[in-house]
């Protein structure tokens, strides 16, 4: 990897805005890995649309990267060399991001997730996790919607925590528009990742993608409550699939379906207390930090 210049950033923008032969985002990112060249892509498939010439959104696409490089968030595509390594490793890897504050180099973050209308139980259990994650020198990442993960950035700013949040909007968007101050005070304090266009509304499939970024980015995922149908359960499957640990409170394992059927999955673990969710996510976030760096040293050699 390296470091892209505004041309071939440009060119990446106009191939994921135009989606020549109806390609999609990963199909893209995959054909530009390969060539190791967005442009060489871009002239692969140039074809004038209907309404717009190949060279008219090339244009546009440039004139957006340059606006982009005057705003008060950083612009990374997936070949640069500061773009998060542990997000390559997943198939749904965002091929751009938007941030605000600080990228931090193999980041040890902990997802902690639940539902936006959590009950006062999960709202204190989630607390007590991201303080004791926060305390260990752990990274609390979460999404900044309503309830759990709300009190998990609070609570980690809260003891001089590290917290990272990961948004299903725009990076100059908020959601909800109460978090808007709390998502400034995590942009200085930590960091605010998108992976949608700079003013994209929320939408449907927007925290779907949101939830499987944060499970690539994250060491582990702790589910602190859900229900059936909860949109958190979409991270602890995603989670799983990307071999990433999954811990559960006994509520979600006992007591809704889908929990207790990932009981006994590779990599999935239940936890009675936050304490015990604690421990175990700050073993398995270290005993992975270790691999990793054991691979790194592997491909040195």
């Amino acid at each position: 990897m390296g470091r892209w210049g505004d041309d071939e950033k440009a060119a990446l923008v106009a191939l994921l805005r135009t989606r020549p032969a109806g390609m999609s985002w990963p199909e893209i990112t995959a054909e530009v890995a390969d060539a190791g060249s967005a442009l060489k892509i871009w002239e692969a498939h140039l074809e004038p649309s209907l309404f717009t010439a190949p060279d008219e959104d090339l244009r546009s696409a440039r004139a957006d990267v340059e606006s982009w490089n005057e705003e008060d968030f950083e612009f990374l595509t997936f070949y640069d060399d500061h773009y998060p390594a542990q997000l390559r490793e997943v198939h749904q890897m965002p091929p751009v991001l938007f941030t605000r504050g600080n990228l931090v180099a193999d980041d040890k973050a902990v997802s902690v997730v639940g539902p936006r209308h959590a009950s006062n139980e999960a709202l204190a259990n989630a607390a007590a996790i991201s303080t004791g994650l926060a305390r260990t020198g752990l990274t609390v990442l979460s999404g900044l919607a309503e309830g759990v993960d709300t009190t998990a950035h609070v609570s980690a700013l809260a003891c001089g925590g590290r917290t990272v949040a990961i948004i299903g909007t725009g990076i100059q968007k908020s959601y909800p528009a109460a978090n808007r101050a709390l998502q400034e005070k995590i942009s200085q304090a930590g960091l605010v990742i998108s992976q949608f266009w700079p003013d994209a509304p929320p939408s449907k499939q927007s925290f779907p993608m949101r939830n499987a970024t944060m499970s690539a980015y994250g060491r582990a995922t702790i589910v602190v409550e859900a229900s059936e149908k909860s949109g958190t359960r979409i991270q602890a499957r995603v989670a799983v699939a990307h071999g990433r640990p999954v811990i559960l409170m006994d509520s979600v394992a006992r007591g809704t379906e889908w929990g207790n059927a990932l009981v006994g999955e590779p990599g999935v673990f239940t936890a009675r207390t936050p304490d015990e969710a604690v421990e175990r996510a700050e073993d398995l976030a270290n005993r992975l930090g270790d691999i990793s760096h054991l691979l790194d040293a592997a491909d040195d050699l």
